[in-house]
């Protein structure tokens, strides 16, 4: 599996497994466990996903080694304190049956992101997070956070797909040192991605599928990549792509359908800020 390095020189595996809207338990473990099957190494979770326990099964019932796994979950909003980490961060733990996540991450922008990030700052330097970051965070809030405190984020993960590519703020999160990371690379199927005429056509060419020409368009930009099934034939399919390589003229076309907006809601939206503050993840 091809690696990137991280701005601490953490190495992390450039595809990822997603394990969103997998709730449940047992689906969640047995997804787990075919994804390591298959060949993935790197497993994305989160408090808000209800899963982790079940992702936590599933990681000890592969049989691979611990330390060959790179691990992440994120804090949610109701837990975005410097408290709110040390208390959830370690229920996090608990539930994973883990000593260590090799990745933390702020889920949202909201709440006191300071604090948690000093909290955060914290347990990275007393080894029980290998690298830090933020998730859905624009630009600017990732750079500020980065200005007034010991450590730059590692990661920042952000929706990235065809349909919003957002080639500005990838190019200003590396030139930061911050490396993206794509959740939601295939829309979830919106605007019948699946089907599209230009993704087709370009898979055809390789004799490859749509995700897989999705998934490689990403990796080819070195951006890590968050893909998620719990099919196990669609699960080695979306790591299937390092045997080809797109052309420019297949880019220029992928460029072509980018819309420059978010395909599900916006971070700034007030409402939706106000129903993320009022989730609570135990409900």
């Amino acid at each position: 599996m091809q690696t990137v390095e991280l701005n601490n020189g953490v190495e992390i595996p450039i595809l990822g497994f997603g394990t969103f809207q997998i709730t449940d338990a047992k689906e969640a473990e047995e997804a787990v466990v075919k994804a390591i099957q298959v060949g993935y190494r790197h497993i994305d979770t989160a408090q808000s996903y209800q899963n982790e326990e079940a992702v936590g099964k599933g990681i000890a019932k592969s049989g691979v080694p611990r330390e060959e796994l790179f691990i992440t979950t994120k804090i949610w909003v109701e837990n975005v304190s410097y408290d709110g980490v040390k208390t959830s961060f370690q229920e996090s733990l608990d539930r994973l049956g883990l000593a260590y996540v090799d990745l933390l991450l702020i889920h949202q922008p909201y709440n006191d992101v300071y604090g948690a990030w000093r909290a955060m700052e914290e347990l990275q330097a007393a080894g029980k997070i290998r690298a830090i970051g933020v998730s859905n965070f624009a630009v600017d809030r990732a750079v500020d956070l980065a200005e007034f405190n010991k450590v730059t984020p590692q990661v920042n993960q952000i929706e990235i797909n065809p349909f919003q590519q957002q080639i500005a703020n990838i190019a200003a999160l590396k030139e930061e040192g911050i490396m993206p990371e794509a959740w939601a690379p295939f829309a979830e199927g919106k605007n019948d991605i699946f089907q599209n005429e230009v993704l087709t056509e370009i898979g055809k060419k390789y004799h490859k599928s749509v995700a897989q020409v999705i998934v490689r368009w990403l990796v080819e930009q070195e951006i890590i990549v968050l893909a998620k099934s719990v099919n196990p034939e669609r699960m080695a399919e979306n790591i299937d792509v390092f045997d080809f390589s797109l052309t420019d003229e297949d880019k220029a076309q992928i460029a072509k359908l980018n819309v420059g907006e978010s395909q599900f809601f916006s971070h700034s939206d007030p409402q939706m800020i106000k129903w993320m503050a009022s989730r609570r993840i135990d409900s």
